[in-house]
């Protein structure tokens, strides 16, 4: 697989994550972000919220910046937490194609509630 944004400026969200060949003896790969952007769907009122993507990869890492302009193209997207999770997690899997995929998605209070999706996937 080719990468095609790292090395380059891009300045748009693009639609997948990129993925380079995974070193031998990584076992574990950790990706917080703190300013993951959506929008509620039913007032589209802007949500804000922590993501943590966890996966044991196999054959390919996921490339970083390709991660972050990935998740830049959720900031006017109208969508629940639960879906967002999902949403993340499946990208992971179909392209990375690592063991196992954790995406925990905390979205911050609003109203006083705070959100906490988790999904799992494994091959």
């Amino acid at each position: 697989m080719e990468l095609t944004v790292l090395g380059n400026t891009v300045r748009h969200a693009i639609d997948h994550v990129e993925v380079f060949p995974a070193p031998t003896g990584i076992t574990t790969v950790t990706f917080t972000n703190d300013e993951l952007n959506s929008m509620c769907p039913v007032t589209e009122q802007p949500d804000l919220s922590t993501v943590v993507i966890e996966y044991a990869p196999d054959e390919w890492c996921v490339e970083s910046k390709s991660l972050k302009l990935y998740l830049w193209g959720f900031r006017d997207r109208a969508v629940f937490a639960e879906a967002l999770a999902v949403e993340i997690a499946t990208e992971v899997m179909n392209t990375a194609q690592p063991h196992s995929v954790t995406v925990t998605l905390t979205q911050r209070p609003r109203g006083g509630i705070e959100v906490r999706a988790v999904s799992h996937l494994e091959r």
